[in-house]
């Protein structure tokens, strides 16, 4: 039961994280960046579960751990569309273009209700260290999905 309360924390430890560094350092997130947050919760939730259900344990831990590591696939993909590998398939991810033609009326009704951050722009939280904050959750995804198989494999979640 321990392993799994520590496991839902540290899942909700990294987007109260995020949303902190958006509050203390001004950071904006992208699309991307909001997309790699809900399987954390996801995870945080089912390892909650895990802990409240012994019969189900096993099951839920597993889903938890899954919930993670697709965190960090989203985390992946966005490490590529930042380094230019491939493009975002999201809207949200693409920086305003301005059209040609058309009043300038038109071009102030397309322009989305709130800024957003390109995806293709990596933040990045330690001036002078090359890693985004899109790489330090794939980085976190796969450390903490590796210590939830830990916990599986050494029989902490029978």
């Amino acid at each position: 039961m321990l392993p799994m309360l520590l496991f839902a924390g540290l899942a909700a430890a990294a987007p109260l994280f995020a949303r902190a560094s958006e509050g203390i350092w001004g950071i904006a997130p992208c699309e991307l960046c909001m997309w790699q947050r809900w399987p954390y919760w996801v995870a945080a939730v089912l390892a909650l579960a895990a802990a409240a259900v012994p019969r189900a344990r096993r099951l839920l831990a597993g889903a938890a751990i899954l919930a993670v590591l697709a965190s960090g696939a989203v985390a992946a993909f966005h490490v590529g569309v930042e380094q230019g590998w491939w493009p975002s398939p999201l809207p949200g991810c693409q920086a305003p273009r301005a059209t040609l033609g058309g009043s300038v009326d038109d071009m102030l009704k397309s322009l989305s209700a709130a800024p957003s951050k390109p995806c293709d722009a990596p933040t990045y939280l330690v001036a002078g260290l090359p890693v985004s904050m899109a790489a330090m959750n794939l980085l976190y995804a796969l450390g903490l999905s590796g210590l939830g198989l830990i916990f599986w494999r050494r029989g902490a979640i029978p």
